[in-house]
């Protein structure tokens, strides 16, 4: 079908590149707060603990089911090398997941770093690491990765993808149930057909990278490991991976489904169709055959979109947290539910613009079934937000609350605009239309010769008869699909009622890319109740701690002593956990360098029981005490105590709590 510009051509793609930045934009900001949903509940020994003897094994809790492999905890010395030994140990029993490793014996007193990565039951990765001493704290050497587990580079890719797939999906699923429930000639029209399948390689691409990039997603976090044949083996062994190979299986199938309803099933409806013009009524045998090919195709059609539908509920948060008999299910019709509505919808955008011949019926089905798959929704939807919210504070406590208020908002934005769209289908009407188009008369004809450059003698020629020279004669075909169509736009565009539905179910589409943006971020985020669970477990929130920021103290002192008045500044930079620099500065009542014996600096986490940690600075200068390894291990409200000497009986001490982390 020759494609014809839409009147609102400008306006459709002014609109759709302000909605791509949004959706771009609202995908950048989500990905930010995205967390993963198992975490770290507790270890022996703990975070920032000072034993004084070297512990056997470090053991590791966490907030739900993991998966780990052997070199997933890893324990290193102050100079980066590694302590830890034999394989890890699964230790969960009962509700508790728990995990070991062996420690070398007879270690000696120092700063040793914990290192851990897994992958959370719902298939995001996770990764911390912790410090805890033997006899002291020292410096320490040990480096961790910069970025969490399935951030930078790789985990942009990874998450695009699954949009990406998201997208695929309801394109595929919705078109083809537009196709065969609402407007069954359809099948052999060439937009529609375009799109049925762009939806289906855009899925089967999109899952592709998925799992190729599932080794350095969950892994070591470089592109290259994309292509390592031992980590995409270890990947097919995990339920993400077999979910994914699943997928691509039963695309396969959808590739069988849409060869059948693009050539087939169209070559009878397109029979059927000619039949009934001829005689009025059809054949009964040509319908009968039709009608049953087309329920083999809805009942196989339906069997693929669910099985394809369950791989994300296999594999992500329904697969996961309680009821997940329940939820599983009910996760695959909330998915059917978005494609039949979604998809449907984006036909039915592609068909108003690029067919001039629509039926009002086929609208009015769609109407019908848009309608069913938002009950649908709506009931699925409140099961899971009880499910992942938890409690009525975390709609406002928790970052997953938060983004489904967002995502009901546009889901109420979407509603409304449909609420415009079935007023303009019951406005529908092909007498209107007809009447608007005698109405047109010949000074319209004329305008659409001219577009299609045909003079009335050439149409009265092409009327006649086919010429003999055989180029004139396609020449002249040309002329008549060309001034045809243009007439069926140019009647198309002046049926208002159509214009407004063209108008308003644009507005759906364009609100539904940014729903399908939200709801893609949602499976990243960590679901409501367990943040609430990792609260009650570890008495702190969740979220992740506010970015460190310098200490700057200034105090005065007074050792009692001769010249024993000055004033103490003290910095500590970034005043977070692990590695700081401090530097002390005494200045004397005139505001000049004073020179004194000693410094001395210890903190205390009373909180957790840790310390006092001394810290002896070196002098530098007259008045100015450094010390560039002072290690904290974690953040919290310190108790600070810094001792000044100024002889050798006048000293004082000034105490200050101050905030790390």
């Amino acid at each position: 079908m020759t494609a014809i510009a839409p009147r609102f051509g400008p306006q459709l793609i002014r609109l759709l590149l302000v909605t791509a930045v949004l959706t771009v934009g609202l995908l950048g900001a989500l990905a930010g707060t995205a967390s993963a949903h198992a975490a770290l509940t507790g270890s022996d020994p703990k975070d920032g603990a000072v034993v004084d003897v070297a512990p056997r094994e470090v053991t590791l809790t966490f907030s739900e089911q993991i998966a780990m492999g052997d070199d997933s905890i890893r324990v290193l010395d102050p100079s980066s090398k590694r302590v830890d030994v034999a394989k890890m140990q699964d230790l969960s029993e009962g509700g508790t997941v728990r995990y070991a490793v062996g420690l070398k014996p007879g270690l000696p007193d120092g700063t040793y770093t914990v290192a851990w990565q897994a992958v959370s039951a719902d298939s995001h990765p996770v990764s911390g690491a912790f410090t805890f001493s033997v006899g002291a704290p020292s410096a320490t050497t040990a480096t961790v990765p910069d970025q969490e587990a399935g951030g930078g580079l790789v985990g942009t890719l990874y998450d695009a993808a699954r949009y990406i797939s998201y997208a695929g999906f309801i394109l595929l699923v919705g078109g083809a149930a537009f196709v065969l429930a609402c407007w069954q000639r359809g099948a052999s029209v060439r937009p529609l057909q375009r799109l049925v399948v762009g939806g289906w390689v855009t899925l089967t691409a999109a899952t592709l990278v998925l799992l190729l990039l599932r080794t350095p997603y969950t892994g070591s976090g470089k592109l290259g490991d994309m292509f390592d044949l031992g980590g995409l083996s270890d990947v097919l062994d995990t339920k993400t991976g077999a979910a994914l190979v699943s997928r691509l299986l039963l695309l396969g199938a959808a590739a069988l489904f849409i060869a059948v309803l693009f050539g087939a099933y169209a070559k009878r409806v397109t029979e059927a169709e000619a039949e009934a013009e001829q005689d009025g009524e059809g054949n009964a045998e040509a319908g009968k055959a039709k009608a049953d090919l087309a329920f083999g195709l809805s009942l196989g059609g339906t069997v693929v979109a669910t099985g394809i539908a369950g791989t994300w509920a296999l594999s992500e948060h329904a697969s996961t947290g309680i009821q997940t008999g329940l939820a599983m299910p009910l996760d695959v019709l909330h998915l059917l539910a978005v494609a039949a509505w979604l998809g449907g919808l984006v036909s039915l955008l592609v068909a108003l613009y690029r067919v001039p011949d629509l039926e009002r019926a086929a609208v009015r089905r769609f109407s019908r079934i848009a309608f069913t798959s938002v009950v649908v929704l709506a009931v699925t939807g409140v099961y899971q937000s009880w499910r992942q919210v938890g409690s009525w504070d975390a709609w406002t406590d928790t970052s997953y609350g938060q983004f489904l208020l967002v995502k009901i908002g546009l889901i109420a934005v979407l509603l409304g605009a449909a609420w415009f769209s079935r007023r303009w289908t019951g406005l529908l009407g092909e007498d209107a239309k007809t009447a608007k188009t005698a109405e047109a008369g010949a000074e319209a004809e004329s305008e659409s010769d001219a577009e299609v450059g045909v003079d009335v003698a050439e149409e009265d020629v092409a009327e006649a008869g086919t010429p003999a020279d055989p180029e004139r004669a396609v020449q002249l075909a040309r002329q008549r699909t060309a001034l045809a169509t243009a007439r069926k736009k140019r009647d198309r565009d002046a049926d208002t009622e159509r214009s407004a539905l063209r108008r308003s179910v644009l507005i759906e589409a364009c609100v539904a890319l940014v729903v399908l943006a939200v709801t893609t971020a949602l499976t990243g985020t960590e679901p409501g109740r367990t943040q609430e669970k990792e609260v009650s477990r570890t008495g702190t929130e969740a979220a992740a701690p506010a970015p460190a920021r310098p200490v700057n103290l200034t105090e005065p002192f007074d050792t009692g002593g001769t010249k024993g008045k000055g004033t103490l500044r003290l910095t500590i930079d970034p005043a977070g956990p692990g590695t700081n620099l401090m530097h002390v500065w005494i200045d004397g009542p005139d505001g000049k360098p004073m020179d004194v014996p000693e410094v001395k600096v210890a903190y205390t986490l009373k909180s957790q029981q840790i310390g006092p940690l001394p810290v002896v600075p070196e002098r530098l200068a007259a008045g100015h005490w450094s010390a560039g390894n002072v290690q904290i291990p974690m953040p919290g409200d310190w108790h600070l105590q810094v001792t000044v000497r100024t002889s050798d009986i006048d000293q004082t001490t000034i105490e200050k709590n101050v905030k790390i982390g």
